[in-house]
């Protein structure tokens, strides 16, 4: 066995990647599909188009690689978190579109549950927070808007899940309804004491057990490709969301290390062990990965809106026309000479919380200038993964040594410099900076044995670029204390200036 193909399943394209045993990659191929944004606070992906591009992409980087399928040893998957698929497990035909992470449609049922004083229920059992970001409440909107899914969970014949599950199903031709114990950690419908299906939070939401799949670890050959010819008979071994996947990818094995992924979102992983720790900080508590009976949990800050804000100088105010073009742009500048933006175009997450949050911009002046804008946008990724890191370091009880680093924008040397500088720690680029669909490759190696276990993962793991604090500590609390006060202003902006 030469490799182990990841399909990683991402919130605006699909990506299939062949790695080796070293964790080169041999072949890879991506492309993006369509989102849907019907009204306002809505995103929508249509199932199908995932499918249908995720295998296209999977046909093309297996046939650039070169290998015949009986070189592939396991295939992997990973995957946008939280959006969430309606199907008929009869034809196996999607129903209507997917609600996507993104979503705030059930912003005022969470206020409503909250009210109710189910929160805390919500909490203890599943360690996330009550907001639209979690499957369960998309689940429900579904089942009450949309006949046909309510209709065919009457009939016993609807079956819902995660990207996972739904690529599963395609994978299998339907042989296997089932998801991996991060993803349905992501539901508020799973016990992450017990990793089953919790029977008060589904008599909560009204959810039939039925339609649910079956939980089961990340690592572990649990089908054969059936679904898909450039793979057919290989074992599907190792399965994980994302941001877990690529917490597994970065090697980050022991207690306190972490990881930060810059993407369209950025999220921020620390691994806490064996024992989960309920957050004071408002952050989320989830399960990292399951290997056999074994269960490492982890502390979780998400930032909504991270690469997006590039996306957004790009596509919304066109002060850039490439989303590369930005560090030389923010560079031009000293400073962003008091400029401060708040990206809370979807609300700001953790550990603020707060779905009624609105993009903001402070600190203008006349002279402020594209630049200015531009600087301070990259700097608000930095802000935000600071204001959760130490979050962090206050529940776990362990200061963090360093912070590894991998997605997109790890290659702006400006944005990883000024995030040294304002965490004062050590930031590591992954060598290999594809690591959710390494994380992925992992997990299905080590299933079948083509990786002996988490110290060979350790060995191959090496970094690209290292970034050491510069900054003088004066400048880095003046820095931070102006961007505090732009996030309070923004908060009292949304109407919450106690939070």
């Amino acid at each position: 066995m030469k490799a182990v193909v990841a399909l990683d399943q991402g919130t605006t394209s699909c990506r299939a990647m062949v790695f080796a045993h070293d964790g080169s990659v041999l072949a890879r191929a991506q492309e993006e599909f369509k989102q849907h944004y019907p009204q306002p606070g809505w995103v929508e992906h249509d199932p199908e188009e995932i499918w249908e591009t995720q295998k296209r992409v999977t046909e093309q980087a297996v046939a650039a690689s070169g290998l015949d399928v009986s070189d592939i040893a396991s295939v992997g998957i990973t995957n946008q978190r939280e959006t969430i698929v309606c199907w008929n497990k009869e034809t196996g035909e999607s129903v209507g579109r997917a609600i996507v992470w993104q979503d705030r449609r059930t912003a005022e049922f969470c206020k409503d549950l909250e009210e109710f004083g189910k929160a805390p229920l919500i909490r203890e059992r599943t360690g996330l927070l009550l907001d639209p970001y979690f499957s369960g409440t998309k689940l429900v909107w579904l089942m009450e808007n949309d006949p046909t899914v309510a209709r065919l969970a009457e009939q016993g014949q609807l079956a819902v899940g995660t990207i996972d599950s739904w690529l599963v199903w395609k994978l299998t031709n339907g042989a296997k309804h089932v998801t991996d114990a991060t993803n349905a950690s992501r539901t508020l419908l799973l016990s992450i004491h017990t990793l089953e299906w919790d029977q008060d939070l589904l008599e909560l939401f009204e959810i039939p057990l039925e339609c649910l799949p079956k939980v089961i670890p990340n690592s572990g050959v649990f089908a054969e490709v059936t679904g898909l010819d450039c793979l057919k008979g290989v074992p599907i071994g190792g399965m994980a969301g994302d941001q877990h996947a690529a917490l597994f990818g970065q090697a980050c094995f022991d207690k306190g290390m972490a990881k930060n992924t810059y993407g369209t979102g950025c999220f921020l992983l620390m691994n806490t062990g064996s024992e989960p720790v309920l957050s004071q900080n408002n952050l989320l508590t989830t399960i990292a990965w399951q290997i056999e009976d074994e269960v490492t949990y982890a502390l979780e800050g998400s930032i909504f809106i991270g690469g997006a804000a590039v996306q957004w100088l790009r596509d919304g105010l066109g002060i850039i026309k490439e989303s590369s073009e930005v560090e030389a742009l923010a560079t031009s500048v000293d400073s962003s000479d008091g400029v401060y933006l708040v990206p809370a175009f979807a609300g700001l997450g953790a550990p603020h919380w707060n779905a009624d949050a609105r993009g903001s911009l402070f600190g203008l002046t006349r002279g402020s200038t594209a630049a200015h804008i531009a600087r301070a946008t990259l700097e608000s990724i930095a802000y935000q993964s600071h204001d959760v890191l130490k979050a962090m370091e206050k529940d776990a009880g362990i200061p963090l040594k360093e912070l590894r680093v991998d997605g997109g924008a790890t290659n702006d040397k400006h944005l990883m410099q000024f995030q040294s500088d304002i965490l004062d720690r050590p930031v590591i680029q992954s060598a290999q900076p594809e690591t959710t669909a390494l994380g992925a490759a992992y997990l299905a190696g080590l299933a079948v044995g083509f990786w002996k276990g988490e110290e060979d993962i350790s060995n191959a793991w090496s970094a690209a670029n290292q970034y050491s604090p510069e900054m003088e500590e004066k400048k880095r609390i003046g820095s931070l204390n102006g961007w505090n006060r732009a996030v309070k202003a923004a908060l009292a902006w949304a109407g919450d200036p106690l939070r």
